[in-house]
């Protein structure tokens, strides 16, 4: 018998917002630990790694996450590997957040003005030295606000792991409404939930936003 939304659906919907976040915790930290190496790759003086990264980037960018969830489900699979849904949408997610994160922090990393670059060359840098004590430091402050938005997009992009049976939030909505036929209600209460999940990290890139803006209008004043 049909007694509608419960508490129990409740806490199943709370249990599948914590899988969203701890599925987006796993694609952004690795995804941004691969995303360090393509940005670096990006910036390589060697052609062929730029190429070869140049390659990676346009290929992940150019597939929608839907069919990298899809490939690492099912095409892992056919090589005779079980993976399970959650590994799968991990790494799909950590696929996705790596192409985009390498190029939001390759972009940052050549927004460091040319003169920081030419004065570490004065100063005999190497280009390792170069990298790690001049150019990284800047291009983390220039490179924050942004990376904290794409990871509101990591949260939303989430939900598509329901495709390969994976229980996160956007799953837990579909199959409560499947048993109480209540849409209006109970995604109404998934949107509430991932705005619970995506508001506070729109405020904070929108906060770091305005105090990278201050400190550049400061050092501008001072200059």
């Amino acid at each position: 018998m049909n007694n509608g939304f419960n508490v129990n659906h409740l806490m199943y919907l709370l249990h599948g917002a914590s899988w969203t976040a701890g599925l987006s915790a796993a694609g952004f930290i690795g995804g941004g630990i691969l995303g360090l190496v393509i940005a670096l790759g990006r910036v390589s003086p060697y052609l062929a790694i730029r190429l070869a990264v140049g390659a990676y980037v346009q290929l992940v960018q150019g597939t929608p996450l839907l069919i990298l969830m899809f490939l690492a489900y099912f095409g892992i699979s056919i090589l005779g590997f079980n993976v399970p849904p959650l590994v799968a949408a991990s790494l799909a997610m950590i696929v996705y957040a790596s192409a985009y994160l390498g190029e939001i922090w390759r972009g940052c990393i050549e927004a460091v003005p040319r003169e920081q670059w030419e004065a570490a060359e004065c100063l005999s840098f190497s280009s390792n030295q170069r990298m790690v004590q001049i150019i990284i430091p800047q291009a983390v402050r220039i490179a924050t606000p942004p990376t904290v938005g794409f990871l509101v997009q990591i949260v939303k992009n989430s939900s598509l792991a329901s495709v390969v049976g994976f229980v996160e939030l956007a799953r837990a909505g579909q199959v409560i409404n499947n048993t109480l036929f209540e849409p209006f209600l109970i995604f109404g209460i998934m949107a509430a939930m991932y705005f619970a999940l995506c508001y506070p990290l729109s405020r904070w890139s929108g906060s770091l936003e305005q105090k990278m803006n201050r400190g550049q209008k400061m050092m501008l004043a001072e200059g």
